[in-house]
């Protein structure tokens, strides 16, 4: 297979098919090269035909405090009271600038993911 640009799904196929038959080449070969390139090319077809949105906001609070072993009242310093982190991730009060700040920086949540906008819960009027 000559290397060019993948422009269809066949294209796209081959240099999967490609890739897995490179998969176990040795290093710093002509082999390993054309794997690093055909790598580049299926992760630029995927990133443009095949997205993967961010997750919601909330969720990602809920996973890394899950990775990190956090309680609730870790989340204190970030959010503010304990009652406000009960209504931050029961979706009663939106996140906040300074919040996501602090989340951020003391949780590792990338801040392009806290700032997206989040289904909130209704409130009975």
């Amino acid at each position: 297979m000559e290397i060019r640009p993948i422009r269809t799904h066949t294209d796209y196929q081959q240099a999967l098919q490609e890739i897995e038959l490179l998969f176990d080449v040795a290093p710093s070969t002509p082999e390993q090269d054309r794997l690093d390139i055909l790598s580049t090319l299926v992760e630029a077809y995927e990133k443009k035909h095949f997205p993967i949105e961010l997750p919601d906001p909330i969720e990602a609070i809920h996973y890394y405090m899950d990775t990190r072993g956090w309680s609730r009242r870790d989340l204190e310093p970030c959010l503010g009271s304990r009652a406000r982190v009960s209504e931050v991730l029961s979706r009663k009060r939106s996140l906040t600038l300074e919040m996501i700040r602090k989340l951020h920086q003391e949780l590792g949540v990338p801040a392009e993911i806290l700032i997206q906008p989040y289904e909130s819960a209704q409130i009975p009027a």
